[in-house]
């Protein structure tokens, strides 16, 4: 008895560029996600500056982290592209509330986008489900 739903292939050049595309944040969110659990200096101290207090920094790492690792699993890689949209939305607010300059306003919106944009070149069902042409 065969099953009702088939998952859709994706060629090897679009599942190599997807991976290749999600990779580049998912080093960076891995690489902050690692820095807030360790705290150096630096850490503390932006974090401190965008108005955060010190004792916050060990979960905002763990909560990175699980979202990137979330991410980085093919069954829930869509769960964990909306869980690290509302990550980062939270980060673009923390910026605008400070009155920071455009790029670190705009930094997590493009790391939000390599992020969707490497996953629906990975995923055939997203692609299926939000066509960019019809």
């Amino acid at each position: 008895m065969q099953s009702g739903t088939q998952t859709p292939t994706v060629s090897k050049k679009r599942l190599w560029a997807g991976r290749i595309i999600s990779g580049l944040p998912v080093l960076f969110l891995l690489l902050d996600g690692i820095m807030k659990l360790i705290k150096p200096v630096v850490v503390v101290d932006t974090t401190v500056r965008l108005g955060y207090p010190e004792s916050v920094i060990v979960a905002l790492g763990i909560v990175l982290l699980l979202c990137t690792v979330v991410y980085i699993i093919p069954r829930t890689s869509v769960v964990g592209a909306i869980l690290l949209t509302g990550y980062l939305g939270g980060a673009v607010a923390t910026q605008v509330r400070v009155g920071a300059g455009l790029f670190p306003i705009l930094f997590p919106v493009i790391i939000g986008v390599l992020i969707w944009g490497g996953l629906y070149l990975r995923e055939e069902r997203l692609r299926t489900l939000l066509p960019l042409r019809s």
